[in-house]
């Protein structure tokens, strides 16, 4: 059933319980070891034996797209993860490194930042995203400096 607001939500409305960010993705995988793997080699998401992965603070974007659309990749793909990354072109020649298959263009848009593609050994294309200079971007590289067990740490104390 889809849920239909009695009037035109808004962000101000404060009797609204409202979801406070994402808390998992989960994707079905012929070899879900490997898919695992390949995501920790070839992308650096350094997930632990459960799964948990502490993500750099961001922004994240939550759109929908015209069924019809060709910017996934493949129509039987029905959703597109998007990673926030430091520096897209050194994420891109490693990917290429790796041999993983990314896609030849990339694309800036003004204000908002750089994007490529990768798609993982299961078919899935995943979007690559350097966010333009800014709050978003400063705050991503910030992270992407600090030493792993750091960032870790200091999560398990600061919560």
């Amino acid at each position: 059933m889809w849920c239909r607001p009695d009037r035109s939500p808004s962000w101000q409305d404060g009797g609204m319980e409202r979801v406070l960010g994402i808390g998992g993705y989960f994707m079905r995988a012929a070899d879900p070891t490997a898919l695992g793997a390949w995501y920790r080699d070839c992308l650096g998401l350094d997930a632990d034996e459960n799964g948990l992965w502490r993500q750099g603070a961001g922004p994240t974007v939550f759109a929908t797209f015209e069924s019809g659309t060709g910017y996934f990749g493949s129509r039987a793909q029905q959703t597109m993860l998007n990673f926030r990354v430091r520096d897209l072109d050194a994420m891109l020649a490693q990917l290429r490194a790796k041999g993983a298959d990314v896609a030849a263009e990339t694309q800036d848009m003004e204000g908002v930042g750089r994007f490529g593609w990768v798609t993982d050994p299961e078919g899935n294309r995943i979007e690559l995203w350097q966010p333009a200079l800014g709050d978003a971007a400063e705050e991503t590289q910030r992270y992407a400096r600090e030493p792993v067990e750091f960032r870790h740490r200091t999560r398990l104390v600061l919560g």
